[in-house]
């Protein structure tokens, strides 16, 4: 008779040989699988061929040769593009003339980005003036422009542009989005998140000197840390699994499906990554109107949908600005302009008649625990009830409440004990539920994302734990991209034999008013 700690062992060998052999099933039940990919269709999607071009290792940039703030950095004034395009670079140089080089990311062998484009000659390297602070502590780099970049025979995708000077590199990411996503598996940048966290120039909107933060930030400066920080923390692992899986991909950001409504008309799927909190009304609206039109939905993350902002026009064009106040003292104060929690008065709509759950938790740490084995993107994991996979919980998590707008079919797939804070005992849940034609699948944990890049021994990530998440995330991006009605899958709802409370007191996520 095996010990506990034995079966543990045991089940967790048994997951590893499960996923690399995709043989396994739970116990008593026979081998399932998502439906066939677009892959195996007789004229394969674009981004086959794409990723079965050369690949480089050159994208990268060490920690080391990272340039500071003051040696060089760069913005760009479209967060998207269309092919063919031309957007403004704008870059400042402490170190000399500058080489850029356009890397679009994807799977390429392993390589992880191929490069497309790259100046011809180095760029004039200056030194641009200090950024301004404007009302709302918004910091703005008005800086003139360095160069017009086209991007002629640049694919759809998501790109790092490589600053290069004096032995130092930083990056500027940008998006060239797809001018239609009907029958596509639609990648989301979440850029407006991205630019509600960075503080270069001293200011977000969470952190500025002293006690302050601001209001407004701008697209309009360079972003912090390496220049793609958010990027790199929380798309870069999803974008090159789904690359590699040969669907058919459209590119698009939060952005854009704020400025078109329509967007995402005919989608088969769309994809929130890692951290996407930030949301307009209109995004919403679209994202909305989608999935009742019978595109499916994924939440890679947590924290989805849970600050209501809006766009305003900046120095270089339309929606570079975000508008967060946080609160009622927004002087804008109609249901499309307040910038308070969604959950919260003015209009309030709480984000779990959308993602299926609430944001419960932050911070929380913990290995996900299997509620339903029988879920279908469990499909040849060989997990079993109760069967914890480590690491995969964190830092910020949802949970499901049975309350007004949460759904009546979820399905709980994955119920894990956490200690919130310093002491509050709550729940981290992967939901999933299903409108008849779409299906919308919510992993609970921001950690899902961060575990695609590797084993990580300060989280308690095992290979054991990327193999699940990589399989899981696979079955989920194929079935997705089946669409015309048949990216939902059949699931059992089981929120009510969990006795989740009603009330969100067991995390940090605040209170919930309803409509």
């Amino acid at each position: 008779m095996l010990t506990r700690s034995g079966r543990r062992r045991a089940g967790a060998a048994l997951l590893v040989v499960c996923l690399l052999l995709a043989s396994c099933a739970a116990p008593g039940t026979a081998p399932t699988a998502p439906h066939a990919t677009a892959s195996t269709s007789p004229t394969q999607p674009w981004t086959v061929a794409e990723n079965a071009k050369p690949g480089t290792d050159d994208w990268r940039i060490p920690a080391a040769s990272v340039a500071t703030d003051a040696q060089l950095a760069g913005y760009a004034d479209h967060t998207s593009v269309l092919p063919g395009e031309s957007f403004g670079l704008y870059v400042t140089s402490t170190l000399g003339d500058v080489a850029v080089a356009a890397y679009r990311v994807g799977s390429y062998g392993g390589r992880g980005a191929r490069l497309v484009w790259q100046s011809p000659e180095p760029l004039k390297g200056t030194k641009q003036p200090d950024p301004v602070i404007e009302a709302g502590n918004m910091v703005v780099a008005e800086w003139a422009k360095t160069a017009d970049v086209a991007t002629t025979d640049w694919p759809e995708g998501s790109y790092l542009l490589k600053l290069t000077a004096g032995g130092r590199s930083r990056y500027v990411p940008l998006t060239v989005r797809s001018r239609s996503t009907a029958g596509r598996l639609v990648m989301v940048n979440a850029v407006i998140t991205d630019q509600a966290y960075n503080d270069w120039g001293g200011y977000s909107l969470y952190d500025g000197p002293g006690n302050g933060r601001a209001t407004r930030v701008s697209f309009d400066r360079p972003q912090k840390g390496n220049g793609a920080q958010q990027f790199f923390g929380d798309e870069l692992g999803v974008i090159q699994l789904a690359e590699g899986l040969g669907v058919d991909l459209a590119y698009v950001t939060s952005v854009d499906l704020d400025r078109e409504p329509g967007l995402l008309q005919g989608a088969s799927g769309m994809v929130s990554m890692g951290h996407d909190e930030y949301w307009t009304v209109p995004e919403r609206t679209a994202v909305e109107k989608a999935r009742d039109s019978g595109t499916s939905l994924a939440f890679l993350g947590a924290n989805a949908v849970y600050w209501r902002v809006r766009l305003e026009d900046g120095v270089t064009g339309d929606r570079r600005v975000v508008v967060g106040y946080k609160n009622t003292s927004d002087p804008k104060k109609g249901a499309i302009d307040t910038t308070v929690m969604w959950r919260s008065q003015p209009y309030a709509d709480p984000e779990n008649s959308l993602t299926g759950m609430l944001y419960e938790c932050f911070p929380a740490y913990g290995a996900m625990v299997i509620e339903d084995p029988t879920f279908p993107f469990f499909a040849g994991t060989g997990v079993t009830k109760g069967q914890q996979i480590p690491g995969v919980v964190g830092i910020e998590i949802d949970r499901a409440y049975p309350i007004q707008g949460t759904p009546s079919a979820l399905t709980v797939a994955a119920h894990s004990p956490v200690v919130c804070g310093t002491g509050k005992h709550t729940y981290s849940d992967m939901t999933y539920y299903s409108t008849g034609t779409a299906g919308v699948w919510a992993t609970g944990s921001m950690m899902w994302v961060k575990v695609l890049n590797g084993p990580n021994a300060k989280y308690g990530i095992t290979d054991a734990s990327v193999a699940f998440v990589r399989r899981v995330t696979e079955n989920a991006f194929r079935q997705m991209a089946e669409g015309n009605g048949r990216g939902a899958v059949a699931s059992t709802p089981n929120l009510a034999g969990l006795n989740a409370p009603t009330a969100s007191t067991t995390g940090t996520g605040g209170p919930v008013d309803h409509p």
